[in-house]
């Protein structure tokens, strides 16, 4: 199951400048952070400004220069609040519907809001921004996939359909690094069947028990 950081915040009754002026503290940071995430979604990095999130937030720019001094600052605290994650690896029975789903779960965060954000730092960033949201994104987002990865194929392997050794870094980089070279360098979507076909190309060949 794919949870948000987040939880939804109360209404809000007041106007807009009523509001922005009674917001305080983690009050007013969040609803900043999500108007950024909001506007990647929206406009994407390049179009993304701190005027236009603060907009968004229904603040002045001076609350946002004051918490974050650039807009990298702003992206990464808002994508590290705002990724979604995944609780547990499903456990369907087998392997293969294991990584089945897993892999349906990952793509319902990349269609979330802040899936959306995500990918649009991943299309539109290059250079020094793109190394500043490298640590923000292996640590968000592929190192726990690859983690769940492990776990199912661990399962696998203890009932005996995946080969001994199987849990290994390199077997287990493969759907995260194809689902990002993919959305990344082709711009491409990933549908149901783009989904069984690398499972079932790709990665039971991979797990395949010896002699198998």
């Amino acid at each position: 199951m794919v949870t948000s950081r987040w939880t939804a915040a109360p209404a809000q009754t007041a106007s807009p400048a009523t509001t922005s002026l009674r917001r305080r503290g983690p009050v007013l940071e969040r609803a900043i952070l999500e108007a950024a995430l909001d506007q990647l979604g929206t406009v994407g990095w390049n179009g993304l400004t701190m005027e236009g999130v603060a907009a968004a937030a229904q603040t002045g720019k001076a609350a946002v220069y004051r918490r974050w001094p650039s807009k990298e600052d702003l992206v990464a605290d808002a994508l590290q609040a705002g990724l979604s994650t995944l609780d547990a690896p499903p456990d369907r029975g087998s392997v293969r519907e294991d990584l089945l789903e897993l892999c349906r779960e990952v793509r319902e965060a990349m269609y979330s809001p802040p899936g959306f954000a995500l990918r649009s730092i991943i299309h539109e960033c290059d250079g020094a921004a793109a190394e500043r949201f490298h640590g923000v994104i292996l640590e968000g987002v592929v190192e726990p996939t690859v983690g769940l990865i492990k776990e199912v194929v661990r399962r696998g392997v203890e009932r005996g359909e995946v080969r001994s050794g199987a849990v290994d870094d390199y077997v287990c980089d493969v759907i995260p690094a194809m689902m990002m070279y993919r959305s990344k360098m082709c711009g491409s979507e990933w549908g149901e069947r783009d989904i069984e076909e690398m499972i079932d190309r790709v990665m039971m060949p991979l797990l395949r028990p010896d002699g198998g």
